[in-house]
């Protein structure tokens, strides 16, 4: 054996391969705690939820359209059964519902501009997208795939029939993503992509 091979087979091991090198790195996620980058977020339930949407709807009777879409957006449901979820995106497609077309720019930039409005839009597109997933159960009763005779399947029924509520619903959704873009900037549809938090 030469002296190469010694000095090789003696001094290298598989060793470096154990290294955390992270725990060196002073910018490492491994030296700090991660879920400090966004503070805990309370669980709510599917009562205060409900709670919540008897506050806005009478704020709504009262004509004040912005405090109820900024109550909704300031308590978003991050931590909470899928009931307080679903209670809660009703609550916001309702007072969005509301809200005339003429007012709704108007009312995002002034939300946008009060303190902690960038964040408020990010949760309504965050709430806009969720109601655009979820589709014919917006509006009513869920979807239901039926087949037909030319062999492609159809989802819910035909236009102008039973599904009004749910293409209402989803035009008011389009609409106001179309506003929020226009106040906000398209780093609002990147931020809630990116964004680990579900609501």
């Amino acid at each position: 054996m030469s002296i190469i091979q010694q000095h090789t087979s003696a001094t290298l091991s598989d060793a470096w391969r154990t290294i955390n090198i992270d725990a060196y790195n002073e910018e490492s996620s491994f030296n700090f705690d991660v879920s400090t980058l966004h503070p805990p977020q309370p669980e709510i339930s599917e009562a205060e939820a409900r709670q919540l949407a008897g506050q806005v709807r009478q704020l709504l009777r009262g004509g004040d359209t912005e405090g109820a879409l900024r109550g909704c957006l300031e308590t978003p449901v991050y931590n909470g059964t899928e009931g307080a979820k679903e209670a809660h995106l009703q609550t916001i497609i309702e007072v969005l519902q509301s809200i005339k077309a003429s007012d709704m720019s108007p009312l995002l930039k002034g939300l946008y501009e009060s303190p902690g409005g960038s964040e408020c839009l990010d949760v309504l597109m965050k709430y806009i997208y969720k109601g655009m997933s979820m589709g014919q159960s917006t509006g009513g009763k869920g979807s239901k795939v039926t087949p037909q005779s030319t062999g492609f399947s159809q989802i819910g029924s035909r236009p102008g029939a039973t599904n009004e509520n749910a293409s209402a619903a989803m035009s008011v959704l389009l609409s106001w993503h179309e506003k929020v873009v226009d106040v906000a900037g398209l780093g609002c549809i990147g931020r809630t992509m990116t964004d680990w938090r579900r609501v």
